[in-house]
């Protein structure tokens, strides 16, 4: 069994102390397939690290993180290309909009958002989307762009059917993460109406544990949980859960 978490901050100074062990759980239990996404310059060094220690099972991504678009934007998105001129990667994420923290930079966000879609469009990769409090945003801008060449995966799923259903229809697949073992968390009265073939699982380490682990810092292993959920929603065995996501990770990423 190869599970695949399409979303964990591993770099995250939250595993400085113990960021090898947490790997070798997530090995032992059949989490072999890691993709990174990028915050901002100051995370890239740390990313290439892991990328360096664990070829064969991290995968980066690069983008500059909705929350992380302040006055210097322009100089951190110069960036983000800088590092698309030195090597490749396998997404631009995770980009999108966040109204949870700060509402006064919606207006660089959208304009960070969309440069960096016509970066993927530019390098023919996936977009991988940060959505809090910002659906309506977020949708605005995708129906902006929508059409060949945009597609990759609306990162930690939390809205509505009718959401989830035109999230599919801008070519996103659904990242579906700890939220969906919550009690209040909803999704999970709904995932059943969406084919498993258009959801991918993550972890979102170290943040949103799953249940029972709510509340604490979320590990790689949990991927596990978050896989055990599904078969249930599914009614499917965990290792058909792996099979069938870790393919679709394979659509979205290309490896």
């Amino acid at each position: 069994m190869i599970l695949t978490d399409t979303h964990t901050h591993l770099y995250s100074e939250a595993f400085a102390e113990d960021r090898k062990e947490a790997i070798s759980k997530a090995f032992e239990a059949g989490i072999e397939r890691f993709f990174i996404p990028a915050i901002d310059s100051e995370y890239v060094k740390g990313m290439y690290e892991l990328q360096a220690t664990y070829p064969e099972n991290v995968f980066l991504m690069m983008g500059l993180h909705p929350t992380h678009v302040k006055e210097n934007f322009e100089e951190e998105l110069e960036n983000v290309e800088a590092q698309f001129n030195k090597r490749s990667f396998y997404a631009v994420g995770e980009i999108g909009i966040d109204l949870y923290w700060d509402k006064s930079t919606l207006e660089i966000q959208q304009e960070a958002f969309k440069r960096q879609i016509h970066l993927a469009k530019k390098y023919k990769l996936p977009i991988v989307i940060h959505c809090r409090e910002a659906f309506d945003e977020v949708f605005e801008v995708l129906e902006s762009e929508k059409g060949e060449g945009l597609f990759g995966i609306f990162h930690c799923f939390t809205g509505t059917l009718e959401q989830a259903k035109k999230a599919l229809s801008y070519n996103m697949k659904l990242g579906i993460g700890g939220v969906v073992t919550f009690k209040n968390g909803k999704i999970d009265q709904f995932l059943d109406q969406i084919p498993i073939e258009e959801i991918v699982l993550e972890t979102d380490a170290p943040y949103l544990a799953p249940t029972p682990f709510r509340g604490k810092r979320n590990d790689p292993v949990y991927l596990l949980k978050i896989a055990e959920k599904i078969a249930d929603i599914y009614n499917l065995e965990v290792e058909e859960v792996a099979k069938i996501t870790t393919a679709n990770s394979k659509k979205v990423f290309g490896a």
